[in-house]
């Protein structure tokens, strides 16, 4: 649980946390797409530490951090899968780029989690709705995409609340075999899926008692407006694309194999 309760937004203010969630969603939306069309290890490392500092103005070191532990066991999923399909496809052959490559996808996971980590950790849900509908999103999107992102965090809370009182009654989770483990959290599913449809009930009698969709044009009290701040992180997020198009393109980007030939053959 400590993977979503590192992407709930935390209250505090900072320069990044006053940055129009438009800019920041591209600039997510920008480190996507970088990290998709390189595979290589070394730009995706670089990928990695240049967020770094974007974490340290927002001061959400301890929750970023809970975020990528979070994320760690599915990381080395990912690294071992294309580690062992790398040395089945090649014939049982090991090669240091098997190595390379699936350090790549596994760092790759990482630069999306961590990305998508800062906005969601910066991005207040009231803020991100109003954006989405400054930008023409029909309002019953905004408002489903918006509660989605306020439940999760709290249905996760809720099932580590189950867990932990399923276990102070004797359940073991950690014991048996694969199966076993499976069926062993039914007792965590089921209170789990009632406690989830009893607050969408208790949502629904709260949007009829305030009479919502009876009026198809809304207006809001603030307005959100484009800042010095947001036209410097735009013009960043669109330079880290145009730079990573040009390297991609019309440069070749060094393998750490290759890297470590040419110092060889330099020694």
């Amino acid at each position: 649980m400590s993977f979503f309760d590192g992407l709930k937004f935390r209250k505090i203010s900072s320069p990044i946390h006053n940055l129009d969630p438009r800019v920041k969603f591209i600039y997510a939306c920008v480190i996507f797409v970088v990290a998709i069309i390189f595979w290589e290890l070394i730009p995706l490392i670089g990928l990695f530490l240049i967020q770094i500092p974007l974490v340290q103005i927002a001061r959400v070191r301890k929750e970023w951090a809970r975020s990528m532990r979070g994320a760690a066991i599915l990381a080395l999923i990912i690294f071992f899968t294309n580690l062992i399909f790398s040395f089945l496809g090649a014939g049982s052959t090991f090669r240091i780029s098997f190595l390379e490559y699936a350090l790549a996808m596994m760092l790759r996971f990482l630069v999306l989690v961590e990305a998508f980590s800062i906005f969601f950790l910066t991005t207040s849900p009231d803020h991100l709705g109003l954006a989405l509908e400054q930008s023409r999103v029909p309002y019953e999107f905004c408002f489903a995409f918006t509660t989605a992102i306020r439940f999760v965090p709290v249905l996760a809370g809720e099932a580590q609340t189950i867990i932990d009182a399923q276990k102070a009654r004797g359940l073991e989770l950690e014991k048996g075999s694969f199966f076993k483990r499976v069926r062993n959290y039914i007792p965590i599913l089921i209170p789990l899926i009632v406690s989830a449809i009893r607050r969408s009930l208790e949502l629904a009698e709260a949007m009829e008692s305030r009479a919502w969709g009876a009026v198809k044009k809304r207006t809001n009290l603030y307005e959100l407006k484009f800042k010095a701040g947001d036209y410097i992180l735009g013009a960043v997020a669109l330079s880290i694309l145009a730079i990573s198009i040009y390297v991609r393109l019309c440069l070749k980007v060094p393998t750490i194999e290759e890297l470590l030939a040419f110092l060889i053959s330099k020694i």
